[in-house]
């Protein structure tokens, strides 16, 4: 198993090699800080950005607290614990850093809303390996994972290539869902990482349409302040998930959840018809006159 582990490792880390060796290098475009909204009110600069990440300091400190108070989430490894707690301090360093950011967008600052954000990532990743793959494994891999995204930030810092960056911010996003529909999980409630999933997707969209948004609102709001909202639901409901999960008793994935129901459905769907059938094949009988 330790050989299953280091060969793992070795394979990453030689695709992640020949990625670097034959990709061309990725510059941070000065265009990312144009932001459609540069309203200021109350003397604040690019006030609806700024503001908008005050629910990323609530859910993370509000989480932190859950995850250390009593154990109020009822993990049950200190694995767990310490992902968990990890995710939920990137989760309220985001809502300082991002506003700090936003204040005056440039590249020296960005590093700071970047930083955070790497945090969460990797330690949503170990908390996914411990679960669903393995527990020894997974909490051995947080640090590994929390140095990557960290440097991951300082390579771009240095050598303006968002490249390890880049892969940082979007393999959890493939990976998680794709974990959370094919293995078998340890606690119930897991849609909630499809919804959390969904969240995050939406938000990328929306930042994306940052000005067709703020155009489309009639200059109302912008769509990267709507996406730090959406960003933020991604938080909310894995609170809400650890919160309200058990321990499975029988661990089955969720495609395979989906197949049972839907071959139930399928079943109920041709009972119906063929009753419907039968009943309508019956000879009425006319009334005497």
């Amino acid at each position: 198993m330790r050989k299953r582990t280091v060969l793992a490792w070795g394979v990453a880390i030689l695709c992640f090699v020949v990625l670097m060796i034959v990709t061309p290098a990725i510059p941070q475009s000065q265009e990312y800080h144009d932001f459609a909204d540069q309203r200021e009110f109350f003397g604040i600069p690019n006030t609806l950005n700024v503001v908008s990440n005050f629910p990323f300091l609530i859910i993370g400190v509000v989480g932190l607290i859950l995850c250390l108070h009593r154990n109020y989430f009822r993990l049950r490894l200190q694995g767990e614990l310490w992902g968990w707690a990890c995710f939920f301090i990137g989760v309220a360093v985001v809502g300082i850093g991002s506003s700090y950011y936003h204040l005056k967008p440039n590249d020296a600052r960005l590093v700071w809303d970047r930083l955070p954000m790497t945090i969460a990532f990797t330690s949503i990743m170990a908390i996914f390996i411990i679960e669903r793959i393995d527990e020894q494994k997974g909490t051995a891999s947080i640090i590994p994972l929390l140095l990557a995204g960290v440097v991951s930030i300082l390579y771009w810092s240095f050598f303006d290539d968002l490249r390890p960056y880049a892969l940082v911010q979007f393999v959890p996003c493939i990976a998680i869902p794709v974990m959370a529909i094919l293995l078998p999980p340890m606690y119930t409630h897991s849609t909630y990482w499809l919804w959390a999933a969904g969240f995050y997707l939406l938000a990328k969209v929306e930042e994306a349409a940052d000005k067709p948004i703020y155009k489309g609102t009639h200059q109302i709001v912008s769509g990267h302040t709507i996406k730090h909202l959406s960003a933020a639901m991604v938080p909310v409901f894995l609170t809400l998930m650890l919160a309200k999960r058990s321990i499975e008793t029988e661990r089955q994935s969720l495609l395979k959840t989906w197949k049972i129901s839907w071959t139930k459905v399928r079943r109920n769907k041709m009972t119906v018809e063929s009753y419907t059938c039968t009943y309508s094949n019956v000879p009425v009988e006319e009334s005497p006159r």
